[in-house]
């Protein structure tokens, strides 16, 4: 059985930050794995350490820069990876899910995956619907937001636990091949090793273009374009007073006064 894992390197934001134009400022800007795709990356690796998958992949659209959270997965337990980039993604501000389903697809067709996994969403987009729309364009089954997967896989079998809305589960099983879009909590992601970041410097990276894979540069313009950026206005004050109870009670005792609360 072949696993193949999506991951994706998310911009990390520090506390106080400035805006220029549609984007937060280089200087404020980090990076790292993606949250939701780390716990993909180790539902994938201990499949295969249960001896139920044989290899596992990544996938990652982006550039350079990138290769070194790329690696972290690799370090991680992952066999190889794969990255795409070109110069028609340069100039794109926006890469939408439909642009995303389009590159992916082209990558899953050529691996021929029993098994993809995505995180259920990115920490800097959140679009939260990339999983589900490949598995729509494969035209395969697809469970979302899952929180338990069965290691058996019995029969092309996936038995999952997935979260509904208002704290509901639901169990239901799903034939191979499929996409599952991972939870936070489903499993404790590993920390790379020392010896698992020497070795993942000798795997696999391929790079493909999307000429390689077969997927027109017009794919990636998408259809949602960024307008603004801004920080939302506060909707309520918070008053803070400094000092002990002794000295800020009769202010607090004021404040609820004025705004009706206490007599």
């Amino acid at each position: 059985m072949k696993i193949l894992v999506t991951v994706k390197e998310v911009a990390t934001v520090e506390d106080e930050f400035e805006i220029e134009g549609t984007s937060i400022a280089d200087q404020y800007l980090g990076s790292d794995l993606n949250e939701w795709d780390d716990y993909a990356i180790e539902e994938a690796v201990q499949l295969q350490e249960d001896g139920i998958a044989d290899e596992v992949v990544t996938v990652t659209i982006g550039p350079d820069d990138c290769e070194q959270t790329i690696r972290q997965a690799l370090a991680k337990g992952a066999d190889r990876a794969v990255r795409v980039w070109d110069d028609a993604l340069d100039d794109v501000d926006l890469l939408d899910v439909g642009a995303k389903r389009e590159i992916l697809q082209a990558v899953v067709e050529e691996e021929d995956p029993d098994l993809v996994l995505t995180g259920v969403q990115s920490g800097d987009d959140s679009w939260g619907a990339t999983g589900v729309a490949l598995a729509e364009e494969l035209d395969y089954e697809w469970a979302a937001v899952v929180n338990h997967l069965e290691h058996d896989l019995e029969e092309g079998v996936a038995s999952v636990r997935r979260e509904l809305e208002g704290g509901v589960e639901e169990l239901t099983e799903v034939d191979l091949p499929a996409v599952l879009t991972i939870q936070t909590g489903i499993n404790e992601p590993r920390y790379a090793s020392l010896r698992g970041i020497r070795q993942a410097q000798q795997k696999p990276l391929d790079v493909h273009t999307l000429d390689e894979l077969g997927v027109d540069a017009s794919a990636v313009e998408g259809e949602v374009e960024l307008t603004d950026m801004y920080e939302p206005e506060s909707e309520s004050d918070v008053t803070v007073w400094e000092g002990g109870a002794d000295e800020t009670a009769a202010e607090l005792a004021d404040l609820l006064r004025d705004k009706g609360v206490a007599p």
